[in-house]
């Protein structure tokens, strides 16, 4: 048997399902989502304590919360339509 004959040796490569990366990248985008708009709000709470409400903590406290909250609602609105494309396609 001449060398020319013989198989090529078989590269495969191991990668994961088109909607598990899809997923992956959905959660970092939500992580820090949530990390920045919860930082804006913190810092946007902050400043109004400090200008408006004689350094009272609860405007800080307002801020990050209200970051949070719109982190959450647009990480839920990006994963039910990742979702719903999934199941289109499928």
């Amino acid at each position: 048997m001449s060398a020319a004959s013989a198989p090529a040796p078989s590269t495969r490569v191991i990668s994961r399902p088109v909607s598990e990366a899809l997923l992956n990248e959905k959660w970092d985008h939500c992580l820090s989502n949530l990390v920045i708009k919860s930082g804006l709000g913190l810092g946007f709470g902050v400043v109004f304590s400090v200008l408006i409400f004689k350094r009272r903590a609860w405007p800080a406290v307002i801020g990050l919360g209200f970051g949070a909250g719109r982190a959450y609602e647009e990480c839920n609105w990006t994963l039910k339509q990742a979702a719903k494309n999934i199941r289109a396609q499928a």
